[in-house]
C-alpha cells in the first residue's frame, strides 16, 4: 500500500505532467485563434516524426473547439530510405485507422509516393530542395482537392533555432535571419501554417509520453555528416549548457525581430522597384540607373533579391558579395558581371539590363 507522502508525490508528477500537456495544447490553439484557422477541413503533413504527431493530436484535442474537421493526414513517402520510408507510411496509416476506430477525432489519410531522388537526378538539382519543393506541391494539391484552406506543419521552436544557427554560419542577411515563417502562402487559397513554432522539442516529449502516443525516428536525422544534424546535436546543446540555458527562446525572438525589420526594407525595395523597372527588351529586364544610383547600397541589393524571386531565378548561389557585386554594378564601379543560374547585369549611361548572359 502507498504511504500518503509517496500517493501525493506521485498525484504531484500526473498533474505536472498533464499541465506539461496544456501547454502545448494551448500554444496551438492560440496560435490557430491568431490567425484564424477553423470551420473546415485542414491538411496535416505527417512524417510520422514526434513533430507532427503531436501536432496531429494537439489538432484532435482542439477539433471541436475550432471546428477542424476533417483532419486530413498527408504523408509523402519520398522513398529516400528504403524500407524505413515504407514503414513510417505504414505506422501513419495505422495511427490514422486507430484514432478513427477510437473514436478519438474525425481524421482521414491520403499518402502518396514519389521517387524524389531521381526528380533531383534527372533536374540536376539538389536533393532537399526537390524533395521539400514536391512535398508542398503536394500537399497544396491535398488541400485544393479536399477544399482546405490550411496545410499545418509540425516545425518547433527547435527547428526554428537550429535554422537561425544554420543561416548564421553560412552567412545570411536579414531576410534570412527570419528564420521559418508561421504561415505563407503555397498557392491561391491554400496556406501553410505552422502551429508549434512557439513549441519546444522538450513539449512535444512531454506531451507524447503523456498521451501514451507512439511515433517513428527517422534515422538520417542522427546523420552528424549533415550540418543541420550536427547543429541540432552538437552546438545548440553546448550552447544551452554552456552559454544560455534560454538559447532557443533567444533565437527565436531574434526571427522575430528580423521579420518585423525586414518587413519594413522589402516595403521599401518594392516601392523603388516600382518606380525603376522599365519594358522589357525582349528577355532582358531593364532599369532606371539614375534612380537606383540615388538610393542606398543596401536597399539596392534587396530590390534585386525581389526580383530574382519574381523571375525564378536561381539564388541558392547568391550570398552577400553576390549581392554587393551586382550592386556595384548598378553604382558604376565595374561595368558587368555574370551570376549563378546564367545571369547578367550589365550597366549603361542611363539604365541597368539584366538577363541570360546568352
Amino acid at each position: 500500500m502507498l504511504s500518503n507522502r509517496m500517493a501525493d508525490s506521485i498525484k504531484s508528477m500526473a498533474n505536472d505532467s498533464s499541465m506539461k500537456a496544456d501547454v502545448l495544447v494551448a500554444k496551438v490553439e492560440e496560435f490557430c485563434r491568431h490567425h484564424g484557422v477553423g470551420s473546415g477541413p485542414v491538411v496535416v503533413a505527417v512524417s510520422g516524426g514526434p513533430d507532427s504527431v503531436a501536432l496531429t493530436r494537439a489538432l484532435l484535442d482542439l477539433q471541436s473547439i475550432l471546428r477542424l474537421q476533417p483532419l486530413i493526414l498527408a504523408h509523402l513517402n519520398h522513398q529516400l530510405r528504403g524500407a524505413e520510408s515504407d514503414a513510417d507510411e505504414s505506422f501513419v496509416e495505422v495511427m490514422s485507422r486507430g484514432l478513427l476506430e477510437e473514436g478519438i477525432g474525425d481524421v482521414r489519410f491520403i499518402s502518396q509516393r514519389e521517387d524524389v531522388r531521381k526528380q533531383a537526378l534527372d533536374a540536376k538539382d539538389n536533393l532537399e530542395k526537390v524533395a521539400r519543393e514536391a512535398r508542398y506541391a503536394w500537399l497544396a494539391q491535398v488541400a485544393r482537392n479536399a477544399g482546405a484552406r490550411w496545410v499545418a506543419a509540425g516545425h518547433t521552436a527547435n527547428d526554428q533555432a537550429e535554422t537561425i544557427l544554420h543561416r548564421l554560419l553560412r552567412g545570411a542577411g536579414l531576410k534570412g535571419l527570419r528564420g521559418i515563417a508561421e504561415r505563407r502562402p503555397l498557392e491561391d487559397g491554400v496556406t501553410v501554417i505552422r502551429p508549434m513554432l512557439a513549441v519546444t522539442r522538450a513539449e512535444v516529449m512531454d506531451y507524447l509520453q503523456v498521451k501514451g502516443q507512439a511515433f517513428r525516428q527517422d534515422s538520417s536525422n542522427f546523420d552528424r555528416r549533415l550540418t543541420r544534424n550536427r547543429i541540432r546535436h552538437e552546438l545548440l546543446p553546448s550552447l544551452e549548457k554552456e552559454y544560455n540555458p534560454a538559447i532557443i527562446s533567444v533565437l527565436c525572438h531574434l526571427a522575430q525581430q528580423a521579420e518585423t525589420a525586414y518587413g519594413r526594407v522589402q516595403a521599401r525595395a518594392e516601392k523603388l522597384l516600382a518606380g525603376i523597372e522599365r519594358p522589357r527588351a525582349g528577355s532582358l529586364l531593364i532599369f532606371d540607373r539614375e534612380q537606383l544610383s540615388q538610393a542606398p547600397r543596401s536597399l539596392i541589393r534587396e530590390t534585386f533579391r525581389l526580383v530574382w524571386t519574381r523571375e525564378g531565378w536561381p539564388a541558392g548561389g547568391m550570398g552577400f558579395k553576390e549581392w554587393d557585386r551586382l550592386a556595384g554594378v548598378v553604382l558604376g564601379e565595374i561595368r558587368a558581371a555574370d551570376f549563378p543560374g546564367g545571369v547578367r547585369a550589365s550597366a549603361y549611361e542611363r539604365v541597368v539590363q539584366i538577363g541570360p548572359s546568352r
